[in-house]
């Protein structure tokens, strides 16, 4: 049978079968000998071993569009990150971070900025800062329903990781988004013994036919150290008009003379924020070159 992997635990692959079945299978011993472990997002082949126990074993792993490695899930077609205006702060140097790794891997990138309701100004001030940056920007007010259809029609046919800092409302627009999914959660809820909201683990579940959303743990932290700092400017989609037109080969936009990216920042065409971070962002990499 064909079906996909909705949820890794253990050592066990939860996979929704083709029956509207959820199978707890184990991986196949190939895998390991060939280095491939299966994903969250992965549709795959499994044999069933125990049909009363809804049991069975992982046979084939299907080709992959694309993988990611945090959050580590296959075949997506876009992310959708939330931050809050307010209650955390939003971090926007993790944010760009994390938007320079979508990038890399060509992931097209949604940016929710949830509570909106919180500071007057603010989310203005956020689109703002990135209306060049190649994403899809929303304000949100979950706790309001406000804003939500708009991120209906943004996941619409497609499957989405959803991803973002803990306490920014995620629970609460996955809730809103799919409150009454067709993909039931409740026989593996019942295997693992524990609730059905508790995103301890990536998750992907079934919104409506064709569109899922992958559920993520939340993230205080992320460094995208597969980027090589000489890629990491492409990782910025503001700066790509510039690159190459630089007086020196190879610029890194930092220190050096005659910089056409650092004349953007000065004439407001590259937001300064976004160019702080890429700063940030390049040392931190040069620093994980040297030292690994």
């Amino acid at each position: 049978m064909t079906g996909r992997i909705i949820k890794g635990v253990a050592g066990f692959y939860y996979v929704y079968g083709q029956d509207g079945i959820i199978y707890q299978c184990r991986a196949k011993g190939i895998f390991r000998k060939t280095g491939i472990k299966p994903m969250v997002g992965d549709l795959v082949d499994f044999d069933i071993t125990d049909s009363e126990d809804i049991e069975g074993n992982v046979t084939h792993i299907h080709t992959r569009k694309n993988e990611l490695v945090r959050p580590v899930v296959s075949n997506v077609d876009q992310v959708l990150t939330v931050f809050a205006v307010r209650s955390p702060e939003p971090n926007l140097n993790l944010l760009d971070s994390f938007i320079a790794e979508m990038e890399y891997h060509d992931v097209p990138v949604i940016i929710c900025f949830n509570k909106s309701d919180m500071a007057e100004d603010l989310p203005e001030e956020l689109k703002e800062i990135y209306k060049e940056s190649g994403c899809r920007v929303f304000c949100t007010c979950a706790k309001e329903n406000r804003g939500i259809d708009d991120i209906r029609d943004a996941i619409e046919g497609k499957v989405t990781v959803l991803a973002g800092p803990s306490g920014v409302g995620k629970s609460t627009i996955t809730n809103l988004l799919y409150p009454d999914a067709y993909m039931e959660t409740g026989d593996l809820s019942r295997k693992l013994q524990r609730g059905k909201n508790t995103t301890r683990h990536s998750q992907l579940v079934m919104v409506s036919e064709n569109t899922y959303i992958i559920d993520t743990p939340g993230f205080t932290s992320f460094f995208p150290e597969d980027i090589p700092s000489e890629e990491l400017d492409r990782c910025f989609s503001e700066f790509i008009p510039f690159l190459g037109r630089c007086y020196y080969s190879g610029c890194a936009h930092i220190n050096e003379p005659d910089c056409r990216v650092k004349d953007a920042v000065d004439n407001g065409i590259i937001n300064k924020n976004r160019y702080g971070s890429y700063k940030l962002l390049y040392e931190k990499i040069k620093t994980f070159e040297r030292e690994r």
